[in-house]
């Protein structure tokens, strides 16, 4: 057993948790691995301690919630008041369609907030304000299930509806709601109130008080913008998600100003032919990789694999208004129809993009692999490197199989098949390591020079994209473990393993379809690998893929490590991404200051404080970026099918709930909705258990991942929202006499006769 401190046992840690709960504390692992001193063996035996724990306690007490536990530090924003006058909040960026209702967290304000502020500094919290808290779980304390002490106000948060504004012939207007959730609640603009907008702008409003006569009026705050063209629709979830979108002149002046980094300071790497295999539409270029068998005679089989990239920390100083900006960014987002970048474009497109045949700085690792493909040593270099050439991953795999074009040709012997070579060794150990492999089809929307959506591929996963995520994985292992060496302060990239309730629910999905999950032993992602081997094939294996995807945890940045589940790595961080993450920023100036490779690291005054409340920051930001991507594309696709109203689909049931099914359409992997109330003269049920809605009457019902074939009724572009009716039948569900439940498809017909269906947004 490893553990640093003999005295830690299970007696031992029960009695730990339950006097710091009696202290008004609920501690969380990080806090009983450092109280018990335990190493990365003892973190591994404490998470089955704590496990074995939460059986016992969800046996007495019920099924867990999905928020049982939250991380420490939160970014959170302050929703409401309680009748008591206390502040409440819920997490930023919170999904409740994964992980239901947010937990509400009971604000405390430090006591310089409760006095009268000396500095504008000390402004105290108040409705609508983003803000850093410490939690502390309660247990039955007035409904709330924590509450939170705040570190940091992060800034006062702009109260606005948005919505597009479409004028009337009397010269007022009305609002179309940008939001799914208040679809066919429209309001009135006076034409005194509407601030100049033109009919497709998208604005900002606040309301008048609501009569209780016709609909509610509004007052135009500011105009965002016009979306007379979908080339504009990202524009609502930019500012629906408050994502900052124009540089700041003293970030802009900054990159402008900034000189080209030469070779003071630096190796010379420019002979190294490196290349960069990107997207063919990729514009920056911030990874370059190189190969070559290894030379040393310890080493037989072996290959030396070189990962370089952009040296962003030499022109993005700590503290600088770059710095600032790329802090509050966190990331750069990826539209269909734009890029809103973390850096500016003098930085991320030109001095930090690897282009071909120019010199440019770079921060780069040599990665010595054995025969097996497992790392023999690593060693963090800073250069200056010269691209060979630029690359796409087509183009590349045309090339390794044979197919050359005036580029690759000269390429190939050289460059190429010894990239490939050192790939099928780390393949291989990649295999034995036995990360967790889902097969679920990504999806992209093909716009044209308008900005509309013609078409949605499924592009093909190449072994070249593999190859490049391979190194690039081994490139961050290296960086977090040479940090770790170093005793330098850094943030993870970790991946917790899945929550027990999540682990029952699987269970049950798999269980309806005759696969028993065991229960027994350590939970690997090797377990998930081995059910999806299972059904591979077979007509539920969409199902099953998208239901252990959804069992997964939500990866995030911390500062104190606690593994990585999915890759099945102990130590992970982000390092090859620094133009577009600022957790790649945060590792480069750790790998500097660490290894004396430059003035321009991570300053010594750094906390472990200080990297929380980052990790905590750019968590959010990356949860933000990804739910307005997601939105914007719905949009997309909404624009797309707007003019097939009365077309049919085929698709699969994704999601339910009491109110109905959640559909994803085969073909363009469209999302939306069927009403319940549509489905049939019959009352339907939720069988959580089952994940299906099940008739009361006729037994007829509808599983999670079922086939249906559907009519579209109804598309809401601003929203992104559609509206399906079903066509065809569910299953019958049949009662054997031992009790077991099976489920066979009823025979299709062509009408249902169901009542009319609700607009979106009808209190139906």
């Amino acid at each position: 057993m490893h553990r640093s401190d003999p005295d830690a046992s299970r007696d031992a840690i029960l009695a730990f948790i339950e006097q710091e709960r009696a202290a008004g504390r609920e501690p969380g692992r990080r806090d009983i691995a450092k109280a018990f001193r335990l190493d990365a063996g003892g973190k591994i035996w404490l998470k089955r301690i704590l496990r074995d724990l939460e059986l016992a306690e969800n046996d007495a007490a019920g099924p867990v919630t999905a928020h049982a536990a939250l991380p420490a530090v939160i970014l959170a924003e302050i929703k409401s008041r309680d009748p008591e006058g206390d502040l409440i909040a819920a997490p930023l960026e919170w999904d409740a369609e994964e992980r239901g209702p947010a937990p509400s967290i009971l604000v405390e304000t430090r006591a310089e907030f409760r006095r009268k502020p000396k500095a504008p500094s000390a402004a105290a919290p108040g409705l609508g304000d983003h803000v850093l808290l410490k939690l502390t779980r309660l247990r039955g304390v007035d409904g709330h299930g924590w509450s939170g002490r705040v570190l940091k106000v992060m800034g006062k948060a702009k109260a606005q509806v948005l919505g597009i504004f479409r004028a009337l012939p009397d010269g007022s207007g009305r609002l179309i709601p940008v939001d799914k959730k208040a679809q066919g609640r429209e309001a009135l603009i006076p034409k005194s109130q509407t601030g100049g907008a033109e009919d497709g702008d998208l604005v900002s409003v606040s309301f008048a008080r609501e009569s209780r006569f016709g609909p509610p009026q509004a007052k135009v705050r500011e105009r965002l913008g016009s979306l007379k063209s979908e080339r504009a629709v990202s524009l609502i979830a930019i500012h629906a998600h408050a994502i900052p979108n124009e540089f700041p002149q003293a970030a802009l002046a900054e990159a402008e100003a900034a000189p080209a980094a030469g070779l003071s300071g630096r190796e010379d790497w420019r002979a190294l032919p490196l290349v960069t295999i990107d997207p063919a539409d990729a514009k920056d270029h911030d990874d370059a990789v190189h190969a070559a068998p290894d030379t040393d005679p310890d080493n037989p089989g072996g290959h030396v694999v070189t990962v370089a990239i952009a040296d962003v920390a030499s022109y993005v100083l700590p503290g600088s208004a770059l710095d600032r900006e790329a802090l509050e960014r966190g990331n750069s987002v990826y539209f269909p129809d734009r890029v809103v970048p973390m850096l500016p474009e003098r930085i991320s497109n030109d001095l930090c993009s690897l282009r071909a045949g120019e010199d440019r700085p770079a921060l780069a690792v040599r990665l010595v692999l054995k025969a097996d493909g497992t790392k023999k040593g690593h060693s963090f270099h800073r250069v200056l490197m010269r691209s060979a050439a630029k690359l796409s991953y087509q183009q590349a795999q045309a090339a390794i199989d044979g197919q050359l074009d005036d580029v690759t040709g000269p390429l190939r012997e050289p460059i190429l098949m010894p990239l490939w070579a050192a790939y099928g060794a780390a393949a291989r150990a990649r295999d034995a390591r036995q990360p967790l492999e889902l097969d679920l089809p990504e999806r992209k929307l093909v716009l044209d020079a308008d900005g509309k959506v013609t078409r949605v591929i499924v592009p093909e996963r190449l072994s070249t994209h593999r190859l490049i995520e391979e190194f690039m994985i081994l490139a961050n292992v290296a960086a977090a473990e040479t940090l770790e060496k170093a005793g330098s302060p850094l943030i993870y990239r970790c991946h917790d393993e899945p929550s027990l309730e999540k682990m029952r629910a699987l269970g049950e999905v798999l269980a309806s379809i005759g696969i028993k999950l065991p229960r027994d032993g350590a939970l690997r992602p090797v377990l998930f690998n081995r059910i999806l081997a299972m059904i591979k094939g077979s007509e539920n294996e969409l199902l099953v893929n998208e239901v252990v995807l959804r069992t997964q945890a939500q990866a995030e940045y911390v500062a104190e490590n606690y593994g990585h589940f999915g890759l099945n790595l102990r130590r992970y961080a982000h390092f090859t991404s620094p133009i577009r993450r600022y957790a790649d920023l945060i590792v480069h100036r750790a790998l500097i200051a660490a290894l004396k490779l430059g003035t321009d690291g991570l300053p010594r005054a750094t906390t472990l404080a200080a990297l929380r409340e980052v990790a905590t920051r750019i968590s959010a930001a990356e949860r933000r970026a990804m739910a307005a991507e997601r939105e914007t594309t719905d949009r997309l696709i909404a624009h797309f099918l707007a003019d097939q109203i009365g077309a049919s689909f085929d698709g699969r049931i994704s999601g339910l709930n009491r109110a109905g099914l959640f559909i994803r359409l085969d073909q363009t992997g469209a999302d939306g909705f069927v009403p319940a109330s549509t489905l049939g003269a019959d009352y339907y049920r939720h069988d959580e258990r089952a994940h299906a809605l099940v008739g009361e009457r006729t037994g007829e019902s509808f599983r999670l991942g079922d086939k249906v074939h559907v009519r579209l009724v109804e598309a809401a572009p601003v929203a992104g929202a559609l509206r399906f009716e079903l066509l065809g039948e569910g299953r019958n569900v049949t009662t054997s006499r031992s009790g077991a439940r099976g489920m066979k498809p009823l025979p299709a017909r062509k009408g249902r006769g169901r009542q009319s269906p609700p607009r979106f947004g009808s209190k139906r």
